[in-house]
C-alpha cells in the first residue's frame, strides 16, 4: 500500500504546489504516494459555511471551531484509519529527520492546516492531534508547513528519490551536518576542488568527509554536536 497523505485546509487550491514537481511529483505518477485535499468549509453547518468564531475570554482574531474540524477529521479519517493525525503548529514539537523517517515507514498522514489565531484546544485533545512545528517562527497558515513535512517524508519513500544510499550522508541522517560538495569545473574563480577529492583514494575521501561533517556540526549546530552519543 502506498503512502497516502490527506490535507484538511481552507486553501485546497494551494496543493499540490511544489509537491507536484520534480521527483516528488513523479512519485505520485508512479504510485509511490497519493495526495488528497479536503476543503474545511465543506463541513460547516450554515449557509455562509462559517468555520471560525471569536476567542473565548476575548482577544484579537478568530479561532477555528472544534465541531467543524472534528466533522472534517471524522470524514477524512474514520475509526480504524491507522494514519497519524498531525496539526502544523508553531507550538508543536520540532520536525526532525527521525520523525520524518517514522512517518515514511507508515501508511501516510492526515494533516490539518491551521489558520487565524489557532484551533480550539478541545478538538486537538479529542482527536489526538500531534502538533508539529517546522521552526521557531509564525506563518499565515499551515499549508506551506504541511508541504515542507510532506516533501521531507515523500523523498524517503522507495522509488521516489532513487538509490537508498543517496540518503545516507545527508544532513541529520547520522546526527551530523553534511560535508561540502564539489563538482566540475576543477577551478572556479580561483577556487579549486580539494585535492583529496580527486585523488582516487576512497579511504582518504571518506575520512575527509567525516572530518568536514564533524567540523561543520561543531561550528554551526553545537546543539546537535552535544547530542552525539560518542564524539570522535
Amino acid at each position: 500500500m502506498s503512502f497516502r497523505a490527506s490535507v484538511i485546509t481552507l486553501f485546497p487550491n494551494l496543493f499540490p504546489g511544489p509537491l507536484g514537481a520534480s521527483v516528488i511529483g513523479r512519485g505520485i505518477e508512479k504510485g509511490a504516494w497519493s495526495l488528497d485535499t479536503h476543503f474545511l468549509r465543506d463541513y460547516a453547518h450554515d449557509k455562509h459555511r462559517t468555520v471560525d468564531d471569536t476567542p473565548s475570554g476575548g482577544g484579537a482574531g478568530m479561532v477555528l471551531r472544534p465541531d467543524i474540524l472534528a466533522a472534517a477529521l471524522d470524514a477524512v479519517a474514520p475509526p480504524g484509519d491507522p494514519r497519524p493525525k498531525i496539526l502544523m503548529s508553531p507550538r508543536g514539537k520540532p520536525l526532525t529527520q527521525a520523525r520524518v523517517r517514522g512517518l515514511a515507514a507508515g501508511p501516510g498522514a492526515v494533516i490539518v492546516c491551521g489558520r487565524f489565531e489557532g484551533i480550539d484546544q478541545r478538538v486537538i485533545d479529542a482527536r489526538l492531534l500531534e502538533e508539529i512545528s517546522i521552526g521557531d517562527y509564525v506563518l499565515a497558515g499551515g499549508e506551506v508547513a504541511a508541504m515542507v513535512l510532506l516533501e521531507a517524508v515523500v523523498r524517503l519513500l522507495p522509488g521516489v528519490l532513487g538509490a537508498a544510499e543517496s540518503h545516507a550522508d545527508e544532513s541529520f541522517e547520522n546526527g551530523l551536518l553534511e560535508y561540502p560538495q564539489y563538482t566540475r569545473p576543477q577551478s572556479f574563480e580561483g577556487r579549486d576542488i580539494p585535492e583529496i577529492l580527486t585523488s582516487g583514494d576512497h579511504g582518504r575521501v571518506e575520512k575527509w568527509r567525516r572530518e568536514q561533517s564533524e567540523a561543520l556540526t561543531r561550528e554551526r549546530r553545537p546543539d546537535l554536536w552535544a547530542r552525539l552519543p560518542q564524539k570522535p
